[in-house]
């Protein structure tokens, strides 16, 4: 695949870059290790001055590299910059309390007796270069997420981005630069991503964090096991979207909407199967298609365009594909279900009904504004459906019976459990999944800890 960017709302390439060399990228590893032996001994308030003024920054160019988003990928405008204004937020929060979350732990002194010595503790330290290989569908928030615990925990960053958003990955590059970290803290590789597998061979990048495809988490997977280093994966997910009678239905109607075409229905996060209790069936799915039906498809820099293009020809065709195999099993299409004849990779918002386990849908995810629904007769069948999924990254569940509430937290099978609103990520609340949808986890404590060495230390008596 080129590296280039190519404006999915009309097909055009606008510009073209060279993958980085051998030469060019042996300077950059380094320059990535000799910048670790510095910086890792750098003191957290530094480290939080310069993560705040990147902030800044952010903020000052917000409109800019929304503008840049929006041609790389396709986003609508607003979201680009709500996207943008988040990024700036999670590195406040993370400048704020990276210090607090990585202090020294110290075990009760009952413990340090029984264990021989006088005192004891345990340290988090940085580990070294992170390779970070990252997806174009939240090209800005992907990123940020890795780096601003990353650096605040004394890493430093390399950057494999997807190859569709050259200029939102040069830009973050500059951004660290201009605000004044020094050189070699975060870099970007323009590269492909047939180079990957020889960068995590090399000893001097001591961890990787994906997101992005099965296939590609199963590659960097492998070639991290075989050399023993740590690494993160962040995968597909096709998360339910339970809806139980005592839910508020208009609401819970008009919210998975917006959880299922947020950033054109490509977000892992997304909700894509819409799990509901026969006796609401008919109605939610009224309303639900009613709303999919007025969503605004078009031209993603206007402001009111509330879905744009699918980022790619390929991913269209994807898409198109598994609701192709859905129609001719027997699927009902509800709305939607044909791509509209104007230029761009636009998909319209679709949902189909009366969806079978033989379906491929109903296994692979749809990356893309298309939702599934399901009936189930009670709770017993909602948990079945909405487990019945190789995939677990979040789940949505709609209910006012707290006792609903806690036997779903206890039996869904997800990395999170959204209890009458839709799966987000916020800096404070750990992010990842289980089964398919990878393992490890982003933002919060946790986030920040997974590329640390835990060390112990203990003293003798």
């Amino acid at each position: 695949m080129p590296i280039a960017t190519v404006n999915p709302a009309n097909g055009e390439t606008l510009k073209t870059y060279e993958a980085m060399g051998e030469e060019e990228l042996e300077r950059r590893l380094q320059l990535a290790m000799a910048t670790f032996r510095t910086y890792r001994t750098s003191a957290f308030a530094e480290r939080a001055r310069l993560l705040n003024r990147a902030a800044d920054l952010l903020d000052e160019d917000q409109r800019d590299i929304a503008r840049v988003m929006t041609t790389e990928m396709g986003k609508p405008v607003k979201q680009a910059r709500a996207e943008a204004a988040k990024c700036a937020k999670a590195m406040r929060w993370y400048a704020e309390r990276a210090e607090e979350l990585l202090a020294d732990e110290r075990p009760a002194e009952a413990d340090v007796k029984d264990s021989g010595a006088s005192r004891a503790l345990v340290r988090y330290r940085p580990m070294g270069p992170v390779l970070a290989v990252m997806p174009w569908n939240f090209p800005l928030w992907q990123v940020v997420r890795f780096a601003a615990p990353a650096l605040m925990a004394g890493n430093v960053g390399l950057l494999k981005h997807a190859s569709n958003v050259p200029q939102t990955a040069l830009y973050l590059e500059d951004l660290f630069h201009r605000a004044g970290f020094p050189e070699g803290c975060f870099q970007t590789l323009l590269i492909g991503s047939g180079a990957v597998d020889e960068i995590l061979r090399d000893e001097r990048v001591k961890a990787a964090t994906l997101t992005g495809s099965e296939p590609a988490g199963r590659s960097v997977a492998a070639t991290s096991g075989e050399m023993i280093k740590k690494t993160v994966l962040e995968l597909g997910g096709s998360d339910p979207f339970v809806v139980m009678p005592s839910a508020d239905i208009d609401r819970a109607a008009r919210v998975a909407v917006t959880a299922r075409v947020q950033n054109n229905g490509q977000s892992c996060i997304a909700a894509k199967r819409f799990v509901v209790h026969s006796d609401v069936y008919d109605e939610f799915a009224e309303r639900f298609t009613e709303g999919m039906k007025a969503l605004k498809v078009g031209d993603p820099s206007e402001e009111d365009t509330e879905v744009g293009p699918l980022a790619s020809e390929q991913g269209r065709a994807d898409l198109e594909e598994l609701v192709d195999d859905a129609k001719r099993s027997g699927a009902t299409v509800l709305c939607g279900g044909e791509r509209p004849d104007w230029p761009g990779w636009y998909y319209p918002p679709t949902v189909l009904a009366g969806v079978s386990r033989e379906m491929r849908i109903h296994r692979e995810e749809a990356f893309g504004p298309v939702a599934t629904l399901y009936r189930a007769a009670d709770l017993d069948e909602a948990v079945l459906i909405a487990n019945d999924s190789p995939f677990g990254l979040s789940s949505n569940v709609w209910t006012r019976d707290e006792a609903e509430v806690d036997r779903f937290v206890r039996d869904l099978e997800a990395g999170g459990v959204f209890v009458n609103g839709m799966t987000a990520s916020h800096p404070a609340l750990p992010f990842g999944g289980v089964k398919r949808s990878g393992y490890g986890r982003e933002l919060s404590g946790h986030g920040i800890r997974e590329f640390c060495n835990i060390t112990t230390v203990w003293h003798g008596a």
